[in-house]
Parts: structure tokens; sequence; C-alpha cells
């Protein structure tokens, strides 16, 4: 899946290349940065225990997603980032599929951008995430996941294709722990800490 991520980013970018030649602007202090697009959360493989040693295997989700960056000089933005709720299957291991949970992951970030007169523009960020966790439903009975607070690391890129329009496509990681519980007790922790792909289209103003 992480491989198809990137060829669909490359593609995205490469087929783009000629509009990118066209004259664009560069981001200015006091621009605000509309983004939307599809984001990909893919957790890692390990997702911590339950019930003393049974393996959690959390699903991967892709939802549509939105972002809104406001650059205070030409080199720092600010950028919050929102997204429909993610559903993830949950797996645990000689048992199967449990469940199924949904969350959202509004996620506050710092961004650097390195060249801001480049039509092809390259950032990196960090930032705070959280995470909450609803509508979780299991055949174990009442599982539910508590909330997570996290750093975010962040690399992305801009393509301009003129004065206000542009391609966007970013790559996270986010540190996503949260404590399970299952008929009031608790039982464990899930660590998802998942790498985030976004794809989309950008609009200054």
């Amino acid at each position: 899946m992480q491989l198809r991520l990137r060829h669909a980013v490359l593609a995205c970018l490469v087929s783009f290349g000629p509009i990118a030649a066209a004259p664009a602007a560069a981001h200015e202090a006091g621009d605000w940065l509309l983004k939307a697009g599809v984001t990909h959360i893919k957790p890692k493989s390990d997702n911590g225990d339950v019930l003393g040693n049974v393996q959690l295997d959390i699903g991967s989700s892709t939802r549509p997603s939105v972002s809104l960056t406001y650059m205070a000089t030409r080199n720092i933005g600010v950028e919050l980032l929102g997204a429909f709720p993610f559903k993830h299957d949950i797996g645990a291991k000689g048992l199967g599929n449990i469940g199924s949970t949904k969350h959202l992951p509004p996620t506050l970030s710092l961004q650097w951008h390195f060249l801001p007169e480049a039509r092809i523009q390259p950032y990196v960020g960090v930032g705070l995430n959280y995470t909450t966790f609803f509508s979780t439903k299991s055949s174990l009975g009442d599982l539910s996941l508590g909330d997570s607070w996290g750093v975010a690391a962040q690399v992305g890129v801009d393509v301009k294709l003129d004065e206000r329009w542009f391609l966007n496509a970013d790559v996270r990681y986010i540190d996503i722990s949260s404590k399970v519980k299952l008929n009031g007790q608790h039982i464990g922790s899930a660590r998802i800490d998942p790498w985030v792909a976004t794809v989309g289209v950008g609009y200054r103003f």
C-alpha cells in the first residue's frame, strides 16, 4: 500500500509538470492556503496488546480531507488538518476480526517552507495531534478506545500551477496511542502510530 501511494503521488506530480512550468506567484506572509484531497492512514504493524498477550491489528483507512494553512511569513506556516471520520477494522491474534472503530485526528502543525520563490516548494512540519475515537463496536462486548494526544512530523511539497492554484502532497508520522477498555475494565493499550499520506489540490487567498 505504501508503494502504491508513493507511485500515486509521483504520477500526480509528473502529470502536471508542464502546467507547473507556467509563471506562478510565491506564497506570501498573510496568505491562507486551503487544500482539499484524499488522506490514507496506515497504522504500524504491531498495534499493542490486550488481555495480557493478545496482539491487536488495526486496519488502514482512506477518507477525504481538508487543511487550512496561515502563512505567518513567506517561510513559516501554521496548518490545521481535518478529515471525514476514518473507520478501522480491529483484529486480534487468534480471534480474527473483533470489531471496528471510527476516529477524527485533527493535527496542528508548524511548517517551514524552504523555497518560497520556487514553483515546486518543499516544506517540513512538526506539531500536535489529538485523536478521538467513537462508534466503536465489538463482538466481545462493550469495547472502547480512549482519546490520544501525540506529536506529529510532516514532509510535503506544493507544486504551483498559477497565481492561486497548486497541487499538494505530504506524508506524516503521528504518535497515536489509546487505552483500551472492555465492559468498562482496562484491558491494555493500542499503539497505532500511523503513516499518513495525502494528495490534493490547493487554493491561495
